[in-house]
């Protein structure tokens, strides 16, 4: 029986995102055949989440992983993503630092997770604390170089500070327009 499920899981792997007719079909007799399996609960929070924009229902199948396999893996990512999607930032963060204490968990991946948090947040300076501790756990070139565009992109919202000089001379000029 894991075998037929696997398979049915696997199709809808390999066709996800691009035919969604069969991902949910391979889902559906995945789900019939193990109501519990985490990776067909999981890829069908994506669907709900990334195609459906049905947050709520997402958050439902992400949960359902959870409850048969806390140290599933694959959920942490989606499932916080749609976290946020859906600004529940406090059950975000919760589950963020939940991850983290999870012997096996990528360290890297969810401290970026925790940047975005505070970014939407708008905790420029916590953002990039953040940032900063998801470099030093990764160990991929590649990865590196999308959390340095993650940082990029957070500085670039950071407000701009003026310097002091500056600010002098513009009350300077106001009071003497006056």
């Amino acid at each position: 029986m894991g075998t037929l499920v696997n398979n049915y899981v696997f199709k809808a792997l390999e066709n996800y995102p691009y035919d969604l007719e069969e991902v949910m079909e391979a889902l559906n007799y995945a789900l019939s055949y193990d109501d519990k399996n985490t990776m067909a609960l999981t890829l069908m929070g994506r669907v709900y989440a990334e195609k459906l924009y049905k947050y709520e229902e997402a958050i439902s199948y992400f949960k359902q992983a959870l409850a048969e396999n806390i140290n599933a893996f694959e959920i942490y990512i989606p499932y916080i993503k749609v976290l946020l999607w859906n600004e529940d930032y406090k059950e975000a963060e919760e589950f963020i630092n939940f991850g983290l204490t999870v012997k096996g968990s990528d360290k890297a991946l969810l401290y970026v997770k925790k940047a975005i948090l505070y970014e939407q947040l708008k905790n420029y300076k916590k953002a990039l604390t953040f940032i900063k501790l998801a470099k030093e756990h990764t160990y991929n070139s590649e990865f590196m170089e999308s959390i340095d565009e993650e940082k990029t992109r957070i500085k670039g919202k950071m407000p701009k500070k003026k310097n002091a000089k500056s600010s002098k001379n513009d009350k300077k000029r106001k009071k003497k327009k006056k």
